[in-house]
């Protein structure tokens, strides 16, 4: 692979509460997954972070979640199909309102926190969110979980699917994240985390947390923003590819 995208999740501050260092993340990834106010993030906020994004030709995507504010969006939840729909679509509208502003657009949609990992299986959900997608801007991509059945599912419904890894993640033997309640679950070394990322990229597969190597292809790498050594393992993941030869490029130029 002569390339990779890194992704992070951004504008998840929230008036005077900060959340990560969104302005030394758009120096170095090249898609941002911008919270649209659901989840995290007020339109001030957000607006911000999608002007710097386009000032430093970062790929915007809307990073949607539950209507959960205080739990972060990490709690699961059960909407009605009309409401995730709505939802969805409000969601990705009012981030397109934004991206116009800032003189950018919305290429591609990444559900957050517990949508994402409810719709990696979760059949129903899913198709709420693809159906969504579909109606508000067919031409936009599905960024998902590498080998989640979500990818086949939104690939047949005629969707671009972007899969991707979680540098910072531990993975299960079946290719499914590990709880974060669970210890283990969030991997901080920047040289550890590097190291793991190269070998998906040069062998297409990964350690996972019970010691099983799986096999594991992705076009694009996430890296975490709300965590205190993101910068520094986006920093260190990016040299590391450099030196190798490895371009970083978002999927969306591809």
């Amino acid at each position: 692979m002569a390339h990779i995208d890194l992704n992070s999740d951004l504008g998840e501050s929230f008036g005077s509460w900060p959340m990560g260092d969104d302005v030394s993340m758009l120096s170095i990834v090249t898609s941002a997954n911008i919270a649209c106010g659901f989840h995290a993030g007020d339109p001030a906020g957000i607006l911000s972070v999608v002007k710097e994004a386009a000032r430093r030709g970062v790929a915007v995507g809307a990073h949607v979640g539950y209507r959960d504010l205080v739990g972060f969006g990490r709690r699961n939840m059960e909407p009605t199909s009309a409401e995730l729909i709505g939802d969805t679509i409000y969601q990705v509208g009012a981030l397109q309102g934004l991206a116009k502003v800032a003189g950018t657009s919305v290429r591609y949609v990444k559900p957050h926190g517990a949508l994402y990992n409810t719709i990696a299986h979760d059949a129903r959900q899913a198709s709420n969110v693809i159906d969504a997608i579909k109606a508000i801007d067919p031409s936009l991509a599905l960024m998902a979980l590498a080998g989640a059945p979500i990818v086949q599912q939104a690939r047949a419904a005629g969707l671009k699917v972007v899969c991707e890894a979680f540098a910072d993640r531990a993975y299960n033997a079946d290719g499914s994240l590990v709880s974060r309640g669970l210890p283990g679950s969030v991997i901080h070394d920047p040289a550890a985390i590097a190291e793991r990322m190269l070998h998906m990229i040069l062998e297409g597969r990964i350690t996972a947390i019970d010691g099983t190597e799986i096999a594991l292809e992705a076009p694009s790498i996430c890296i975490h923003g709300d965590t205190p050594a993101g910068v520094a393992i986006a920093r260190t993941l990016r040299d590391m590819l450099f030196s190798r030869g490895i371009e970083l490029k978002s999927f969306v130029n591809g």
